[in-house]
């Protein structure tokens, strides 16, 4: 906000940023497919995915109070933060939380937090694979979630991305009115950087009276190579290389559209 709005004590607004981002990828062999799902495993493993939540965490100005993490058996990871607006003496721990899976995170902050879920799947006959990832950014006071919409586009593969963002509650003026909202909103993209908005296609589904706004994305271009798993174009015949094609396509666009295409 440029202006800030004067208040009567804290502001209790709630702003919640939802994301689900996918990579789609293609893996000829199920020995291909397998080898996919452990390379994605280790990409983004539970240490690697606390890492960018506390880049989230100080991009929007936030502070860590404590983590909790995870890796699962036999694929995934979880991760959640706690945060706080203002720095805090409270020590910070990032040990791993108990239970009975080998590793999860989760991170916690004062009035808001921070998760992240992974899921990786494949189909088990036409060689797709699907890598998703849910995010979420949940903030109280002055800190907003939206600071941080680009840096987790880029921090991923990100294929097809689905964002919701929610301003929940009321807090009130010096005068005692209520303020439903904080800030200036038409839709998720006005926070979106010009070279993130060249290369995606998007539609939005905004209800203003409900401060609830959503925005889907999908990556433009399309190059074969950037999607096949340990083979390239030049391994495939051209029927072969159009059929893939078409299969990954489909795959996107059924994400994109949340629906089947039959």
């Amino acid at each position: 906000m440029t202006n800030r709005l004067r208040l009567h004590g804290f502001n209790n607004l709630t702003s919640s940023l939802s994301f689900n981002i996918y990579d789609i990828c293609y893996a000829q062999t199920p020995e291909q497919r397998e080898a996919y799902i452990d390379y994605i495993d280790d990409l983004y493993s539970a240490d690697r995915l606390t890492q960018i939540l506390k880049d989230v965490t100080n991009i929007i100005g936030a502070h860590v109070l404590n983590i909790a993490r995870q890796d699962y058996e036999p694929h995934g990871a979880s991760v959640t933060i706690l945060i706080a607006e203002h720095e805090l003496e409270a020590p910070v721990s990032s040990e791993p939380g108990p239970g009975p899976l080998p590793e999860t995170i989760v991170g916690h902050l004062d009035k808001s937090h921070v998760t992240v879920h992974s899921y990786p799947e494949s189909h088990p006959d036409n060689g797709i694979c699907t890598f998703r990832l849910d995010i979420d950014v949940s903030t109280c006071g002055m800190i907003s979630p939206l600071k941080a919409l680009n840096y987790l586009i880029h921090s991923f593969d990100s294929d097809i991305v689905t964002m919701d963002y929610r301003v929940r509650g009321f807090t009130r003026d010096v005068d005692g009115r209520k303020l439903f909202i904080d800030h200036d909103i038409t839709s998720i993209q006005d926070y979106l950087a010009e070279d993130t908005k060249r290369q995606y296609q998007m539609i939005d589904v905004n209800v203003y009276q409900e401060n609830t706004f959503h925005t889907k994305m999908l990556l433009k271009d399309f190059d074969l190579n950037n999607y096949l798993f340990d083979i390239t174009r030049r391994d495939l015949s051209f029927e072969s290389a159009a059929d893939i094609e078409g299969r990954l396509r489909r795959e996107m666009l059924e994400i994109f559209y949340s629906r089947n295409l039959d």
